[in-house]
């Protein structure tokens, strides 16, 4: 498959294991406390990111890049938002269902579409914004602060704490995906599969010294329960690193509006776990939501 075409595929799987690690850490976060699930996904997934980099390298045939201080600020840039990011996510999903939590996150796509014009000049199309246009309102749809009034929601409920935190994990997000894409790009002429898989490694590493250094001193307890959590926790780092991955060389690939376009496809994802396994039912409305977002899925993966 043609590399225009490849981030198709990897950014479908990035969406499925991120459903995955969600779950999982969700199911973590009773015991381990918000920071303590987020530890999960940086920690036990460094394992694995260092798998993942060493069997491009041996299989691949690719010589590890050489940073640069462009690299290092966008790679800080990204790691630091992406902690900020998940630990508001799993404060939005602690508070509402399973599926609409995960929707919150995903007003990062307008927010992601300003970003990259900003930071790093990723243009935006005509039918780009049309994808995203769907995607945003389908995702209003979804998660209305008011479900009996759910269009007077759509103008009037961004200012609930639930949805201001649901927005601060959307630009977190956005501001993470621009500063990953930035290191990749910043890694001159490395092929996108090893200038992703090392900047993933290395972005997970400064996410495991800085949240595990702060923990460690203000709340070593919790330390502890992440360590006797390890059953659980690997296997939420393991698709937390699976995740990261897909979404890194996917972005190594295209631009971060439209990885994060097609990335909508998570939430369907999510309200397929949410219903199978949280046993949480989705109205007429969230099913509109649904459909405005697999239209725009659709939208951005034929705009070629």
């Amino acid at each position: 498959m043609p590399a225009d075409w490849l981030w198709i595929p990897v950014t479908i799987w990035a969406a499925f294991a991120q459903t995955l690690r969600n779950a999982a850490q969700r199911s973590l976060t009773d015991t381990l406390g918000t920071l303590g699930a987020t530890l999960v996904r940086f920690l036990y997934g460094l394992p694995f990111a260092a798998l993942w980099l060493w069997l491009v390298h041996r299989f691949g045939g690719y010589a590890l890049p050489a940073p640069t201080a462009a690299f290092a600020a966008w790679v800080v840039i990204g790691a630091v938002a992406q902690i900020v990011a998940t630990a508001l996510l799993l404060r939005v999903m602690a508070e509402r269902n399973f599926a609409l939590g995960v929707a919150y996150s995903k007003t990062e796509i307008i927010q992601v579409a300003l970003f990259g014009l900003v930071f790093i000049g990723d243009p935006i199309s005509a039918v780009s914004a049309a994808a995203m246009a769907c995607g945003t309102l389908g995702v209003l749809l979804l998660s209305p602060a008011d479900k009996a009034r759910p269009w007077r929601a759509l103008l009037t409920g961004w200012t609930s704490r639930t949805a201001l935190v649901g927005l601060g994990s959307g630009a977190a997000f956005a501001l993470s995906a621009v500063g990953y894409r930035g290191a990749a790009l910043a890694l001159d002429g490395a092929p996108f599969l090893v200038a992703a898989a090392f900047t993933l490694l290395v972005a997970q590493a400064i996410q495991t010294v800085l949240l595990g250094g702060w923990l460690l001193v203000r709340a070593p307890a919790v330390i502890g329960r992440v360590f006797r959590a390890w059953r659980a926790s690997l296997f939420a780092g393991f698709m937390g690193a699976a995740a990261s991955a897909g979404w890194f060389t996917a972005m190594a690939i295209e631009p971060v509006a439209h990885v994060r376009t097609l990335g909508l496809v998570e939430l369907v994802f999510s309200s397929i776990v949410s219903r199978r396994f949280f046993r949480e039912k989705m109205t007429r409305r969230e099913m509109a939501g649904m459909l405005l977002l697999v239209a725009g899925v659709v939208i951005i993966t034929l705009r070629r």
